[in-house]
């Protein structure tokens, strides 16, 4: 999906706080991960992609960032899992995460600096080569 399309899907994100934290995150992901985005289904707009290969065999691709903009509050996706970021997100306002989720309420309240951060360092582990191991089983493998 085009770019086009991302902005047309951002266009009709609401809340108005979420439309706007929405095009801020666009903005702080492009440059983080140096992608255009991608409008995923459901909602998703992600940026780039990794390879996964887990023990079990399983495979795939998936996207290596994105955030969807949900109406309680932005969600931001970290694939290689919070913990791996725990002392970063320490510094980074309020908050409140998922094994691989970093939900977010009002972007004005937190520290974006330390976000795109965060996105640069988990975009840059995800592409390095194959990722092993899932977001759950924490940042040790």
């Amino acid at each position: 999906m085009s770019a086009t399309e991302v902005e047309e899907f951002l266009a009709g994100v609401t809340p108005e706080v979420r439309r706007r934290d929405a095009q801020t995150l666009l903005d702080l992901m492009r440059r983080a991960t140096g992608e255009e985005p991608a409008l995923q289904h459901p909602g998703i707009v992600a940026f780039g992609q990794y390879h996964y290969e887990y023990a079990s065999g399983r495979s795939g691709d998936a996207a290596a960032a994105g955030f969807a903009p949900r109406r309680t509050a932005s969600v931001v996706y970290l694939s290689d899992g919070t913990d791996a970021h725990a002392d970063a997100l320490s510094r980074l306002g309020p908050h409140t995460t998922g094994v691989g989720c970093l939900y977010l309420k009002n972007l004005d309240d937190i520290d974006l600096a330390v976000l795109e951060d965060v996105v640069r360092r988990s975009y840059a582990t995800l592409t390095s080569g194959t990722f092993g191991r899932r977001a759950r089983e924490g940042s040790e493998g």
